[in-house]
């Protein structure tokens, strides 16, 4: 079993920033791709950035340049934009590779998640 908690979500005005932090525990030394989603709603849950255990990160265009995620599964969110509103959950799936998971997330159930931080940017 595997246990997320995020951490570090809040309001702040456009422009700002914020840093998600992800405490993860019960996780094995298997390969695993660590990942941030976000949801608003009555939307699709998106994955927004991933990394692998060897630190190759992919991310969603939209947040591209903006967003950073670190190996110690921080996301660093800067210039944020109010479009970036929404509920931000921390993810992991087995496997040594991210591939698939940037974009709407078509199967939940091969990721562990966390319970989600929110965050809201204001214009």
């Amino acid at each position: 079993q595997v246990d997320l908690v995020e951490s570090g979500g809040g309001s702040v005005q456009t422009g700002g920033f914020l840093t998600l932090s992800c405490a993860a525990s019960g996780v094995t030394y298997s390969q695993y791709c660590m990942a941030w989603f976000r949801q608003v709603p009555g939307k699709d849950r998106e994955g927004v950035a991933a990394i692998t255990m060897d630190g190759v990160t992919t991310y969603a265009a939209s947040v591209k340049g903006r967003f950073t995620m670190s190996q110690t599964n921080d996301l660093q969110m800067n210039n944020l934009k109010p479009e970036d509103t929404a509920m931000y959950y921390c993810a992991r799936r087995s496997g040594g590779s991210c591939a698939g998971v940037i974009g709407i997330a078509t199967n939940l159930r091969q990721y562990y998640w966390g319970q989600g931080t929110q965050v809201t940017v204001s214009s």
